[in-house]
């Protein structure tokens, strides 16, 4: 398997399709977003790896402030930009009420109920799925990307409903961002 990644080393999605780039998802007033299980542009510890890159794929604890009064819904999303696709594969998309400041270690489950907060599908299944980069690839980063919704998502592009449609189709039908925040952190896969 390290003989893919090495393979595959200069191939990765890139930045600039993150859904930060997104001209629907620009805002205007910034959220501050942080963890206390990593800073930011720091190592994500192994208990928030995936299982399969001997992990516990437990979501990590995130806190946030100064979100703007208009927010009607938080929209977060946690991309790996350095996939070796063509787009940044998207490890957790959830819809938050305004009232939720923050999120416990493991809140993103699939199977998790956490009052204010509804997991959708992500880049393969659902909910939070922890990073797991193909070895000998390299470091990879993982940006976690809070959005606030000036009007709460009802349906994704399309028409399709939250819970059954694919990612990118939700952030397609995000906008009127009244702010945003962002938190990067890194893994890399011995």
């Amino acid at each position: 398997m390290a003989l893919i990644g090495t393979l595959l080393r200069n191939r990765r999605a890139g930045q600039s399709r993150l859904a930060w780039n997104a001209p629907n998802l620009a805002g205007t007033e910034t959220i501050t977003l942080s963890s206390p299980d990593f800073a930011h542009g720091g190592g994500i510890p192994a208990v928030h790896a995936a299982r399969r890159a001997g992990g516990r794929n437990m979501s990590p604890a995130l806190a946030w402030s100064a979100v703007p009064e208009r927010t009607a819904q938080l929209l977060l999303v946690i991309e790996d930009p350095d996939a070796p696709m063509s787009t940044p594969f998207v490890h957790c998309v959830a819809v938050l009420e305004p009232s939720v400041t923050g999120l416990a270690q493991g809140a993103l489950g699939a199977a998790e109920t956490t009052p204010g907060v509804r997991v959708l599908r992500s880049g393969t299944g659902r909910g939070y799925l922890g990073p797991a980069p193909i070895r000998g690839h390299g470091p990879h980063s993982y940006v976690f990307q809070l959005f606030a919704l000036g009007q709460p998502l009802t349906a994704a592009a399309g028409g399709a409903a939250l819970e059954s449609a694919r990612p990118r189709d939700v952030l397609a039908a995000g906008g009127d961002v009244v702010g945003r925040g962002r938190l990067d952190g890194s893994y890399e896969r011995a």
